[in-house]
């Protein structure tokens, strides 16, 4: 018998677990610290000239490698017995979440602590995870996981606590859409939540929409960029958001190769990166802690890549600092970082495990 909307969303949720002239400037880093060089440029008998541009160039190639594998990590990982698309970092309570796919025997969320132990794993209400994003608050910690399942419970975001315990789900479960009155998705691919409670979503990893949108805590749009296409403000495939601590928002332009970037209030374009992807484009956007490097996951080259980000104000060129070349087929999809330590993990579909790697300081 053919449920309605309604009713297919009622089951889904209770199968829940409860510029100035006459100057040009340079901005150069050089061991990691700004270097601001200011250079007169006179006209003989003329005024001086405008400044028309402002550019910036990183100097800081990295002369030996940033990171590496931690081999000993997880201790237990044959409680990996799916495709790995996903992981989330609470560095607050050391807890790291796997999201991964598989038939329904398959638990859709491991949880390990982050020296590696085996805690708890979830077989709740989640289709096809992912993108996740582990938010604390002074006052409570959740889990968010966008789900790009076609079935009942599919086209949606869904919020957990720590132990498992659906508390929201943001779209029309099943049902794959483009409205922002009540919200819907088509397959939304990421997710990033601010401790105010506003949501950034990147809706579309190959369904209807090729959209961000910024969201407030009650879901009503604060402001989108929704059309398909190459031009500035379009997406193909947008697969990945984050944040800095100035105001930018990062997204990841999978199949336009590219990585663009927003004012977090306004929602104006700030800039794009391209020349960086010519292999293939980034999967994953995330900053280390010190807002120092860019971490980019390329699945089809199996490559992890940092980049040198730009100062406030600035966008410019994009510059590779250092790489991980991962072995053939290990395809890295999505990756989070430990805000406290600076340790990477790596959900890579292909190997079925998630990678951690440590910094070398």
């Amino acid at each position: 018998m053919r449920r309605t909307p309604g009713e297919r969303a009622a089951g889904c949720l209770a199968m829940g677990v409860p510029s100035v002239s006459g100057f040009r400037l340079l901005a150069a880093f050089a061991g990691g610290s700004l270097l601001f060089v200011v250079l007169a440029s006179y006209r003989a008998g003329s005024e001086l000239q405008i400044l028309s541009k402002l550019t910036f160039h990183a100097f800081w190639k990295s002369d030996k490698p940033l990171y590496k594998l931690d081999v000993n990590w997880p201790k237990f990982p044959e409680q990996l017995t799916g495709q790995t698309f996903c992981v989330a970092v609470d560095h607050i309570h050391g807890l790291v979440y796997i999201g991964q796919r598989g038939d329904n025997n398959v638990p859709k969320v491991v949880v390990y602590g982050e020296e590696g132990s085996f805690l708890q794993a979830w077989n709740t209400t989640i289709e096809m995870p992912h993108g996740m994003f582990a938010l604390n608050t002074p006052n409570a910690s959740s889990i968010w996981i966008t789900d790009v399942g076609t079935g009942e419970c599919g086209h949606t975001v869904k919020q957990y606590d720590p132990a498992g315990k659906l508390l929201q789900v943001l779209g029309t479960p099943g049902k794959a859409g483009s409205g922002t009155n009540p919200l819907q998705f088509d397959q939304p691919a990421e997710i990033f939540v601010e401790e105010t409670g506003d949501i950034y979503i990147v809706d579309g990893d190959g369904g209807m929409n090729n959209r961000l949108l910024k969201v407030t805590e009650d879901l009503k749009t604060l402001w989108l960029h929704g059309e398909k296409g190459s031009a500035v403000t379009q997406f193909r495939i947008p697969h990945s958001v984050t944040l800095d601590s100035v105001g930018r928002v990062w997204v990841a332009d999978r199949a336009n190769r590219r990585i663009q970037v927003f004012d977090k209030t306004t929602g104006e374009w700030l800039g794009s990166w391209s020349s960086c992807f010519t292999e293939d484009g980034p999967y994953s956007v995330r900053f280390t802690p010190d807002e120092k490097y860019i971490i980019v996951a390329h699945l089809n080259i199996d490559k992890i890549s940092f980049l040198a980000a730009p100062p406030v104000g600035l966008i410019g060129d994009c510059v590779v600092v250092d790489t991980i070349q991962l072995a053939k087929e290990v395809r890295p999809h999505l990756v989070d970082v430990n805000k406290q330590t600076g340790a990477i993990y790596v959900a890579e579909i292909g190997a079925r495990q998630v990678q951690r790697y440590v910094p070398l300081n």
